[in-house]
């Protein structure tokens, strides 16, 4: 584990998922039923070796016929501790790759589908999936295996008893069936009860995960009271209904307790007078009474066997539910791409995007320009099937569509890097290279791009620094311009960048303008961008209006044109330039003030020393 690939269950029903996970593991599966079976019916044999033994010594006297049923005795019960040992390990090997298996499919498959799976499902039911529902999976492969050892040793020790008295067999046998399903009429409260509470936590998961990502706004509108007492309610609903599930529990618990021992009593009870009776040995009496102890085990395993089951149903159907939102776009390879046909004239692909009439020249740099970002940001996120909602078989990568050619695929071979960094906690050199295989060269050269030598020296170590979660150690500008490089290393066929430079001050940008076009010289590149310091720097420039392009050409062009395409082009990049010159008039203010500042701190120790040196 993990697994290279978690594979593609059934989706059919909840048994035809757990018999699908059964065959992935089939030989664990075959060890931990073959060693339960061997725990449990060692145990099964140790009474019936034990009376013998007694009934022998009676009869003989402490003499060499004593030794070989007591020799047997040690040997069974040496055998049973060590099946014992060898069971526990495999049925915890099967526990984890079980429930982890279903971890990681689940987590894949969240992947795959983008915004999809949320619009679907509350953001807290898809948690409670992965990190509950799924250990629901592993509890069934550590309780079945020993269900059917407890099954094969109640079969044993059913023909033993039979043998020795079919009157006190068949109280037995009778009896813990009984008794079982007596336990089996607070099963079914338990698991609604459990259902209920799941239900419950997944909403409370929900209501947390909102609240937190809607935090800065909540302040914003002073609602975060309003929503921490939602919150505060929804717990206490948990709480209740948690008490609810202990309270059953523990009528089982008690139940389980009672039963048995009243069983066991009146079991010993009626051994008693057989014996008196001269019907059974003393021997066989302490052997009927060791049966009786002995069958509470099974009847335990098989309880909770019930309630797992139960309770396992339960929770697979909630996986069914997000395994069966459907990935965004297809995941298979009805028409691959040869790479080896495609002309070697040509460096790179094209893209190109049907709904928008979006065209991006193969080995290219493009820019997509519009008044509204938003607009823009969509269309590039739909180069890369992110995102919901959209058609994947209009998006084409040199004219074979995207859901053609299976996500893994366009994940490879499309990236897409978004204007807001996510970055993970781990050393910087981890952080850069996300595919493996870069050398510190390359990565310094990508950092060379982005201009982001300066995050370097703000973390510790350099390459061997540790970045904290979401970069918090970092600026805004230089979690922007690690976000770049990363994306640089990626070495894509085709590099989507959406307003990569919208932190960093004009100086910066320029540079990071000019070094991105020479280092994605002859590779396909979209940049999502209103900025006149890049757009001086691409190929091709693309204007969208109402979500269609409008007009095309390079940068000096469309300013020059006089048609209302042109126009309206002037217009966006006039916005952002005046956007920048202000920035840029505000940096250069404050670092007229720093300057100004340092010049009258030195003026004013200046003074002090010679204030000093008169005294």
């Amino acid at each position: 584990m993990p697994y290279t690939d978690p594979g593609r269950p059934p989706l059919a029903s909840a048994s035809a998922y757990l018999w699908w996970v059964a065959r992935g593991q089939a030989g664990l599966v075959a060890r931990c039923v073959a060693w339960s079976t061997a725990a449990f019916v060692s145990a099964a044999v140790l009474p019936y070796l034990l009376g013998r033994a007694i009934d022998t010594g009676l009869d003989h006297g402490a003499d060499a016929a004593l030794w070989r049923p007591v020799l047997l005795l040690l040997g069974v019960g040496v055998f049973g501790a060590v099946a014992n040992v060898i069971e526990h390990r495999r049925l915890v090997e099967g526990w984890i790759r079980s429930a982890f298996r279903s971890s990681q499919l689940l987590g894949h498959h969240v992947t795959r589908t983008g915004d999809a799976v949320t619009a679907e499902l509350p953001t807290g039911e898809v948690v409670a999936t992965v990190a509950s529902d799924s250990l629901r999976v592993g509890e069934v492969f550590w309780i079945v295996p020993r269900l059917v050892g407890a099954i094969a040793a109640y079969a044993v020790v059913a023909v033993l008893m039979l043998q020795a008295s079919v009157a006190l067999g068949v109280a037995v046998l009778v009896g813990l069936p009984a008794v079982a399903a007596i336990l089996a009429l607070v099963v079914k409260p338990l698991s609604s009860r459990e259902a209920a509470q799941r239900a419950a936590a997944g909403r409370l998961t929900t209501f947390g995960a909102d609240t937190v990502s809607g935090l800065r706004i909540l302040r914003g509108i002073g609602g975060e009271e309003v929503f921490a007492e939602r919150y505060r309610e929804q717990s206490q609903k948990v709480r209740r209904a948690g008490v609810r599930v202990a309270q059953t529990e523990s009528v089982l618990d008690a139940l389980k307790a009672l039963l048995p021992g009243l069983f066991l009593a009146g079991v010993v009870w009626y051994g008693a007078h057989l014996a008196l009776a001269g019907t059974i040995t003393p021997g066989e009496l302490v052997t009927f009474f060791g049966y009786a102890a002995f069958l509470t085990q099974p009847l335990d395993v098989a309880t909770e066997a019930l309630r797992i089951l139960t309770r396992a149903v339960v929770g697979v159907r909630r996986i069914l539910r997000v395994l069966s939102v459907p990935p965004t776009g297809a995941d298979t390879r009805e028409h691959p791409l040869d790479l080896a046909s495609r002309d070697t004239a040509q460096p790179a692909p094209s893209l190109s995007d049907e709904e928008s009439g979006l065209e991006v020249p193969a080995g290219r740099l493009t820019a997509l320009v519009s008044h509204d970002p938003d607009e823009s940001a969509a269309v590039a996120l739909r180069l890369g099937l992110l995102g919901a909602g959209h058609d994947a078989t209009r998006v084409r990568l040199d004219g074979v569509p995207l859901a053609h050619l299976g996500l893994a695929e366009v994940r490879r071979r499309v990236v897409v890097a978004e204007s807001t960094p996510h970055l993970f906690t781990g050393s910087l050199r981890d952080e850069l290279d996300v595919r493996g295989g870069t050398d510190d060269a390359a990565r310094l050269a990508a950092l060379h791009v982005a201009d982001a030598h300066d995050v370097l020296d703000s973390v510790p170590d350099g390459l061997d620094g540790h970045v904290t979660e979401k970069g918090r150690s970092l600026s805004g500008g230089q979690r922007q311009r690690l976000a770049l490089a990363r994306a640089l290393l990626t070495e894509a066929e085709v590099l989507v960048l959406v307003e990569p430079t919208s932190a960093v001050d004009a100086h910066t940008e320029a540079r990071i303008a000019e070094r991105l076009a020479a280092a994605r010289t002859g590779r396909t590149t979209v940049v999502v961008t209103a900025s006149p310091l890049v757009l001086d720097h691409v190929d091709h420039v693309a204007l969208l209006d109402g979500g269609r392009v409008v007009a095309e050409g390079g940068h000096r062009e469309l300013m020059d044109r006089g048609d209302l395409a042109s126009r309206r082009y002037r217009s966006v990049v006039s916005r952002a330039a005046a956007d920048d010159a202000e920035a840029e008039r505000a940096l250069d203010t404050a670092r007229t003030l720093d300057t100004a500042r340092t010049l009258d701190e030195d003026h004013t120790r200046e003074e002090d020393d010679r204030a000093t040196a008169h005294r």
